[in-house]
């Protein structure tokens, strides 16, 4: 093989001196379109957004496809998951089990009913209130919501094949800035919840044990997209 000429030499090639073509995905098309035909737009968000939309449908087919394996949907994965993440005994009481996963007291109360007609959970009395209860993980929950994680961890490591380990952080640090100042509101609104259930009467929060924590508006705007969104 001949050595390549001197910079600035007539003997340099096109293929010598052009970078390599960069791999490129469907977004961006979808950008280069849009750019053409609204060229008085900045449509750079779509570089990152779009395409983390899209890996969010791929990532929501990986979770159905791992908790189908083990005959779980994923809003019970969601409740399950939420018990075996506490540690042994897996308990909750209904209303941290609604502010774990942000739905309403009475769609958790339907989850409870149904996963505990399917032996997955078993309701308690809590020794802390005569008149509450706790949700606790069964031993055949337990077995299930853990085989579905370790299905789950394996399609989500299929989907990051792509990336090395350093790259994995580096995109995970990147999306921490991203997320944090959505998941602040959060976590203040679930902290002013609490807050205020240590100034309740026992009476008030017994009545009241299943109320739903007040939803951040982000959230809500955000839950109430179309779900093809990934298609934009």
């Amino acid at each position: 093989m001949g050595q390549r000429a001197g910079p600035g030499t007539e003997a340099d090639s096109d293929d010598e001196i052009l970078p390599a073509p960069l791999l490129r995905d469907e977004v961006d098309d979808l950008v280069a379109a849009w750019r053409a035909q609204r060229p008085d737009l900045d449509v750079e968000p779509m570089q990152v957004l779009s395409r983390i939309s899209r890996l969010a449908r791929h990532l929501d087919i990986a979770r159905r496809g791992a908790f189908a394996e083990h005959g779980l949907e994923s809003w019970e994965f969601d409740v399950l998951s939420a018990l075996r993440r506490q540690g042994p005994p897996f308990q909750l009481t209904p209303g941290a089990l609604l502010r774990a996963t942000l739905v309403t007291s009475g769609t958790m109360t339907n989850r409870i009913d149904r996963l505990a007609a399917a032996d997955l959970v078993r309701r308690e009395p809590d020794p802390r209130d005569k008149r509450g209860v706790l949700v606790t993980l069964t031993d055949q929950g337990q077995a299930r919501v853990d085989a579905a994680l370790a299905g789950l961890l394996r399609r989500e490591r299929a989907l990051l094949a792509g990336l090395d380990t350093g790259e994995r952080q580096h995109l995970a640090d990147l999306m921490r800035i991203l997320l944090a100042p959505f998941d602040a509101p959060l976590l203040d609104s679930l902290a002013s919840g609490a807050a205020l259930r240590h100034r309740l009467p026992s009476s008030l929060l017994r009545r009241s044990s299943v109320q739903a924590a007040p939803r951040p508006l982000w959230l809500a705007s955000v839950q109430a997209a179309p779900t093809a969104l990934w298609l934009a």
